[in-house]
């Protein structure tokens, strides 16, 4: 999953990239609310954290630019600004939901769990379901059953991505677009290799090839 980081205080931004990354995010940095407003249009982020105090322009104007605009990019407002209206103007303004600084990394990181499985129709809780796998985001491991198996950061990354798109057929493009920030080098035969990878733990039929299109998820044992 793809994320785009709108936050101009660089203390803060090195603290959470990294934690973010280390769970699987593909994080894109940006300080500036006029960089947002036009960066959010031109890459396909999953979600963007978006803090209200930005120069350029205000963290709110962005956001209900981007909904003017018809962008539907979920949205998680970080603020520093402990007023109730504020809060509630960014939830009219289209956000979904807001943190409240200084906060702990950890809620972060689950606040932006949930708004992901909300935005993909995906119940809450510990785990991510689909196709009769459960998938523990802070082990990084998938269940079947009773039984767990470990996966690579790329193995998760990517297993994460098809589960909250089931039954959706994804080009090798957009996996690769969702999976990387705009720094790394992209490699498309990468993702074949990681699907095949994620086959052998998980069944072959698990992933289907669609031949000139891309992969579908139907989950383990699907015929």
């Amino acid at each position: 999953m793809r994320l785009l980081l709108v936050e101009d205080s660089v203390d803060l931004a090195d603290q959470l990239m990294p934690m973010l990354r280390d769970n699987g995010y593909a994080v894109d940095w940006l300080a500036d609310g006029r960089d947002a407003l036009v960066r959010a249009h031109d890459e396909p982020f999953d979600l963007a954290i978006l803090d209200l105090g930005l120069p350029g322009l205000d963290g709110l104007e962005v956001l209900r630019r981007w909904r003017h605009e018809g962008l539907a990019m979920p949205v998680l407002i970080l603020t520093a600004r402990d007023s109730w209206a504020e809060r509630v103007d960014g939830l009219r303004a289209g956000a979904d939901d807001y943190l409240t600084k200084p906060f702990h990394p950890d809620e972060l990181l689950l606040r932006v769990q949930a708004v992901l499985r909300r935005s993909h129709g995906s119940s809450g809780g510990g785990r991510l379901e689909a196709g009769g796998l459960a998938l523990d985001e802070a082990r990084q491991s998938v269940w079947d059953g009773d039984r767990e198996m470990e996966l690579t950061g790329a193995e998760f990354r990517m297993l994460r991505y098809f589960m909250l798109n089931p039954d959706r057929l994804l080009s090798k493009a957009a996996l690769t677009e969702h999976l990387y920030d705009g720094e790394s080098e992209r490699d498309s035969n990468v993702v074949e290799v990681h699907v095949n990878r994620l086959r052998r733990k998980l069944g072959r039929d698990t992933i289907q090839t669609r031949r000139g299109q891309g992969y579908l998820f139907v989950g383990h044992g699907a015929a």
